[in-house]
């Protein structure tokens, strides 16, 4: 089998004057020491694909633009964010995505202008929302979870009832306010011992080390595309209670001027043996008494959800065929 050819950069995005993304990148680990340890989301996916096709012996190239060019004939993976499609003047059959855009608004002409043989999106919901623009080559393909760094610990004793992961990301204060501070002032008025982290606040191996202290994780964000973070929760055999209010898609870059789509999800992947699911504050209020019991009787058993889904190994094969599959195409 010939190596795939993987190609995966991040920008270097100069805000002030040219070159000034090298000084930022010196002085960012100091500005922002508290997260340091925390892939970005699609980084974390290229490095858990590479992960995962190590682990099934599936061999690979990165970022070799020297042979791509000499081998035009041979498909091409772009993992990247958009600056990767116009990195050279590609000629080869490409598979790409995850990570490239949000929505066909943001390029419009993408599939009629590069040769562009299969566009990978994470999930469901966003495939439905994108095939309208660019047409039925969209497939969905899910980066695999890290489940041996991402497992429980028995010794580690279960000193939270609920760690409350706070992952709002527009019209913050209101939100928080009333929402996200009225459930934990609920969870503690019952003598739960709670737990927050707040999206881009902490460290990966903080959150780790939380979720091995924690019987329940409470996941509040108003929709995911894959939503890596409580898929760790479920990997570390942490049932989730999640906010899903199946609404419109309001990213602020879209909704409402340019986009208007629904119904979304905070869970995409997802079934009963992960925990369960609100939509509302006042849904939240009812269904929390029966979540900790059923809790307590451990009905749950959400890391055999992630083990039979969306394991390293799983991902990086379903990556690997529709490589094959589009590059015989």
């Amino acid at each position: 089998m010939k190596p795939l050819q993987l190609f995966y950069e991040e920008p270097a995005n100069d805000r002030w004057i040219p070159g000034d993304h090298l000084i930022r990148d010196l002085i960012r680990p100091l500005l922002f020491w508290r997260t340091q340890g925390r892939a970005a989301g699609y980084l974390r996916v290229f490095k858990n694909l590479c992960k995962g096709l190590q682990q099934v012996g599936i061999p690979y190239r990165i970022n070799d633009y020297r042979y791509a060019q000499g081998h035009p004939e041979e498909l091409v993976c772009l993992l990247g964010k958009p600056h990767v499609l116009g990195k050279v003047h590609w000629k080869n059959p490409l598979l790409a995505g995850t990570a490239l855009y949000s929505h066909p608004s943001d390029d419009p002409t993408l599939m009629s202008r590069l040769p562009i043989r299969r566009l990978l999106v994470p999930c469901e919901w966003m495939k439905t929302m994108c095939v309208p623009g660019w047409g039925d080559k969209i497939s969905v393909w899910p980066v695999g979870i890290d489940t041996e760094r991402w497992s429980p610990v028995d010794s580690v004793p279960k000193t939270i009832d609920i760690l409350l992961y706070d992952k709002i990301r527009w019209d913050k204060e209101a939100q928080r306010a009333g929402f996200v501070n009225p459930i934990q002032s609920m969870l503690e008025q019952k003598g739960l011992r709670v737990a927050v982290v707040r999206y881009g606040f902490y460290r990966e191996e903080d959150y780790r080390a939380l979720l091995r202290q924690s019987k329940a994780v409470i996941f509040i964000c108003e929709h995911e595309t894959q939503g890596l973070a409580y898929q760790e929760a479920l990997s570390c055999g942490v049932p989730v209670f999640a906010w899903d209010s199946e609404g419109y898609w309001v990213d602020r870059d879209y909704y409402p001027h340019r986009v208007k789509f629904a119904p979304v999800t905070s869970v995409p992947y997802w079934d009963k043996r992960c925990g369960m699911k609100f939509r509302t504050l006042e849904e939240f209020t009812e269904k929390i008494d029966v979540f900790m019991e059923r809790l307590g009787r451990g009905e749950f058993q959400p890391r055999a959800y992630i083990l039979e889904n969306l394991t390293l190994e799983i991902c990086a094969r379903r990556y690997a065929d529709l490589a094959r599959e589009a590059g015989a195409q």
